[in-house]
């Protein structure tokens, strides 16, 4: 009963007890007998050389040999230390002695009254001494990790004549695998010999090794929560958890750095301080619904913004509703990634800008001196000098070069989608507006750069609107009320003369001075005409790479010829002619309709336009593309000017191109 009471103050089940006092009844029914143990152990004794007159152990750790094998077992005397102190307080003055070893039976603490462990010691028995049967032979300790089993060992069944004084009780620790890594014991006086004793051990064992399952249950948990943890601090978006009162137990570092608030000042705070009508959201995810890119406000630091927000319920195994996900990214990194996969990203540097004449080297130093200023920059020059070239450089030039690159032709755009183009929409603005609405290039462009080509094609009704977005720095989308602030740098191109579109009423002198803060005029192809070699040999190069073409120079004549064109398409000309010139791989008399540019005459020589005869045998639709075309190619894309000369509104024209797939470079 006393041993009873023992364990039921340390924990322990008393079923463990009773199943543990059991064991030695158990032992005479298998297999070796206690007996058989006993002069099995014995026997390896003498073969291990032990003499029975010995005294103390053969092995004997010192210094630092000591700390190390502390420091390796350190885990286990961690777990096992309590339950060897609570048996020492329990059996305190009952002549007893604790010791705990590792799997080669070397001491690693030793508690009990002062008198045995005097006694102990003066046998070598301390810290750091082998208790296995090779150096002190048979022993509760080392006989219970030889035959891995709990073993009590008393009197003259000790193999040393000194241990005849001693009972031992000893039983293996085991890790979660099944493998030896220390024993416990208990040894005392001979005249204190009990099977209650072994069973206590037992008991004692079994709780100890429970408790290191349950350790390293723990350790794994926790680095499984290390890991969910990490992963959570590696996303580039903010994450919340919530349990189901809408707490906040949860937080990534992106989603403390998005709102602006300190590492671990959201902690245990409820959603309500980061959105105002959180409970709307709560129940609807509560319903087992998720909420999928929506644009939210959310309250930061220093004020609300939007972000655009997921959020996902949370079950337990059961199925019942435990909590909420939210995910959320700055809308800026949202239209980054927008830009980057439908192709609005600047590719171009200055480094794409060919050419060594005097007035070209002067546009990039100009144009690099004023790369990061945010004023509005006006790019004039004619179709095909490079204008886009120019802007993007400009951009990727920046502090805005990790933003947008947003590029807009206005003159490709019809009149009564300019707008939404621009602002964007509100869901329900006009029939088949998209779900949830849609951002405008400023939106997308925010951070970095808006392009807006052709803005001399751009219509009067939409200039107001222009001019006040980038006074005020502010949009609202179309059907929309709510302002959205923008942090847009606007370059605006046109090949037009824009102060003659002003006196003729075509264009706001307001707007004009607003987009031409900066000016830079890129000057023709003709112009600077030691440009074109250098261009020739580029274009040469780059196309027969790309054509997988092997030309490896220009005939003569052509070249002299290519020299004194007057270029009116400019680069873009050049460039054209060249792809041309390779994929024939300089054979121009192979093509058919021959157009290549002459000293004499800027059209298609007589003999080789197409006869009225063979233009018959085309069908009106085929007729009608290759006049479009044509048309386009003389004016250099300029839409307005086609339509007129084609007799069709603009708006007419671009669903024309679009019809035949007609690409405006």
């Amino acid at each position: 009963m006393e041993n009873l009471f023992i364990l039921h103050f340390i924990g322990i089940d008393q079923k463990v007890v009773f199943d543990s006092l059991s064991i030695k009844c158990c032992m005479t029914k298998l297999k070796p007998t206690h007996e058989e143990i006993i002069r099995k152990s014995h026997e390896r004794s003498r073969q291990f050389g032990v003499e029975k007159e010995r005294v103390f152990s053969k092995k004997i750790l010192k210094g630092k040999d000591v700390v190390a094998i502390l420091e390796k077992n350190k885990e286990l005397i961690d777990i096992a230390a309590p339950f060897a102190r609570t048996l020492d307080n329990f059996v305190e003055g009952s002549g007893f002695i604790i010791l705990l070893t590792d799997n080669e039976g070397c001491i690693l603490t030793l508690l009990g009254d002062p008198e045995i462990v005097q006694a102990a010691a003066e046998l070598n028995m301390v810290v750091g001494t082998y208790l296995d049967e090779k150096s002190i032979g048979t022993n509760a300790m080392g006989t219970a990790i030889n035959e891995n089993m709990p073993v009590q060992v008393s009197a003259m069944e000790h193999f040393i004549t000194v241990y005849h004084q001693w009972t031992c009780s000893a039983a293996p620790i085991h890790d979660e695998e099944g493998k030896i890594i220390g024993t416990l014991n208990l040894t005392g006086s001979k005249e204190l010999v009990h099977p209650h004793t072994l069973g206590l051990v037992v008991a004692a064992v079994n709780s100890i090794e429970n408790q290191i399952k349950n350790h390293n249950n723990l350790k794994r948990l926790s680095g499984s929560l290390s890991f969910v943890e990490t992963i959570m601090n590696t996303l580039s978006f903010g994450v919340i958890a919530t349990d189901i009162n809408g707490t906040l137990t949860n937080i990534n570092h992106k989603a403390y750095k998005l709102l602006g608030y300190k590492e671990g000042e959201l902690n245990g705070t409820s959603l309500a301080r980061l959105l105002p009508k959180w409970k709307n959201l709560f129940n609807l995810v509560k319903t087992g619904k998720q909420l999928l890119d929506e644009d939210l406000q959310l309250i930061t630091s220093v004020k609300k913004e939007v972000f655009s927000v997921n959020a996902y319920p949370v079950y337990a195994k059961d199925g019942s509703f435990t909590g909420m996900v939210m995910t959320f990214r700055d809308m800026k990194r949202v239209y980054n990634i927008v830009n980057k996969y439908t192709g609005m990203n600047a590719r171009y540097t200055f480094n794409d800008l060919i050419g060594e004449s005097d007035e070209l080297k002067h546009i990039i130093e100009y144009a690099k001196t004023v790369s990061d200023s945010p004023s509005t920059i006006l790019i004039q020059g004619d179709s095909g000098t490079g204008k886009e070239v120019l802007a993007q450089a400009i951009h990727n030039n920046s502090r805005r070069a990790d933003n947008g690159f947003v590029a807009l032709n206005c003159g490709a755009i019809p009149a009564s989608l300019m707008e939404s183009e621009l602002f964007g929409y509100d869901e329900g603005a006009f029939t088949g507006a998209k779900k949830g609405g849609h951002p405008g290039k400023f939106e997308l462009a925010n951070g970095g750069t808006l392009f807006l080509d052709e803005i001399g094609d751009m219509p009067m009704e939409m200039q107001v609107k222009l001019l006040r977005a980038i006074q005020e720095n502010v949009i609202t989308r179309v059907g929309g009320e709510k302002p959205i602030p923008t942090d847009v740098r606007i370059i605006a191109a046109t090949n037009r003369n824009l102060k003659d579109e002003i006196e003729k009423g075509n264009f706001r002198r307001d707007l004009f001075y607003r987009l031409s803060v900066i000016p830079i005029f890129i000057p023709p192809l003709k112009d600077r005409k030691e440009d074109i070699p250098i261009l020739i040999r580029y274009f040469l190069n780059l196309k027969s790479v790309k054509l997988k073409k092997n030309v490896t120079d220009i005939d003569k004549k052509v070249f002299e010829s290519l020299l004194s064109y007057p270029w009116p398409g400019n680069i873009r000309e050049l460039e054209n002619f060249i792809e041309k010139y390779v994929n024939l791989e300089g054979n121009l008399q192979l093509e058919p309709a021959l157009d290549t540019p002459t000293t004499t005459n800027e059209t298609l020589p007589s003999k080789t336009k197409p006869s009225p005869q063979k233009k018959y045998l085309l069908s009106l639709s085929q007729i009608e593309e290759i006049t479009i075309r044509d048309v386009l190619l003389l004016l250099n894309n300029n839409l307005s000017q086609a339509a007129k000369i084609l007799g069709i509104s603009r708006n007419a024209l671009y669903q024309k191109i679009k019809k035949y797939g007609i690409t405006l470079k």
